[in-house]
């Protein structure tokens, strides 16, 4: 079953979540995401590619329901490994990648979000990582990727209260590049998109080159020891606890356990 959608309007290559009714990171996404990347890129007439939501969400995160068919640690912490190396296919992919964020990018959303080059934003969109609620923590690279937009302490802040910024708060702390209302953000993002793609496809991908050249030795470490941590939080009781909560929609009860 496919869960997106992808459209070519000249030099973009748009690519659209419908996985209704919240377009809930599934794992089988997150490996079609892929494919396309790979056919976006051997297509040489595409210069940008946009991401966005169809419904009233970007994405409002991982599929919690889809965490209780995995059984050991090591199966999540091999099925981590994967999401991260897509996840840096997309932040290092030599074509410009924008994501375009109405509703939520909550969790798992929002750490697509993040692997992107750029991110509009809706005014009052949500972003956020809300994790902790779950007795876990972010897993696809946010621990990694928020400090280095909104800083240390404000991510320690979001993660730790599972509190939000909205559209607007995003642009203020550097999570999101610019908001717009959120009937407007689809056609603005469209036209940032297309005076990118108006840019030489070879400076482009220079300029990718080297804005990540500095991350990626310690990002490549960093991100399995997240991997790590996160299968083991994912075998504890209190993850168990949190995830039947959000399943069952009640207050989760942790013991430290």
């Amino acid at each position: 079953m496919s869960f997106l959608q992808l459209s070519n309007q000249g030099a973009l290559a748009v690519i659209t979540i419908n996985r209704p009714p919240a377009n809930a990171m599934s794992y089988a996404l997150i490996v079609e995401l892929d494919g396309l990347f790979d056919k976006i890129a051997n297509d040489p007439d595409t210069r940008v590619v946009v991401i966005h939501g169809e419904g009233r969400f970007f994405s409002a995160g991982a599929d919690i329901k889809e965490f209780t068919q995995v059984e050991t640690e090591k199966q999540m912490h091999d099925q981590t490994m994967a999401v991260h190396k897509i996840f840096r296919k997309i932040e290092t992919f030599e074509k410009p990648v924008i994501a375009a964020i109405h509703g939520a990018a909550l969790g798992g959303g929002l750490e697509l979000a993040m692997s992107c080059h750029i991110r509009y934003v809706a005014s009052n969109a949500k972003l956020g990582l809300p994790e902790l609620n779950l007795g876990l923590i972010p897993g696809y690279g946010g621990t990694q990727r928020l400090p280095s937009h909104v800083g240390l302490a404000k991510a320690a802040e979001m993660m730790f209260t599972s509190e939000s910024l909205t559209g607007e708060e995003a642009v203020q702390w550097g999570l999101a590049n610019a908001h717009f209302p959120e009937e407007e953000l689809k056609a603005s993002v469209l036209q940032k998109a297309q005076k990118i793609a108006e840019k030489s496809p070879l400076a482009l991908k220079s300029a990718i080159d080297l804005l990540r050249l500095g991350d990626t030795p310690n990002l490549k470490e960093t991100l399995e020891a997240e991997a790590e941590h996160f299968a083991a939080c994912f075998k504890t009781e209190d993850a168990k606890e949190g995830i039947a909560a959000f399943v069952e929609k009640r207050k989760p009860v942790f013991k430290g356990k």
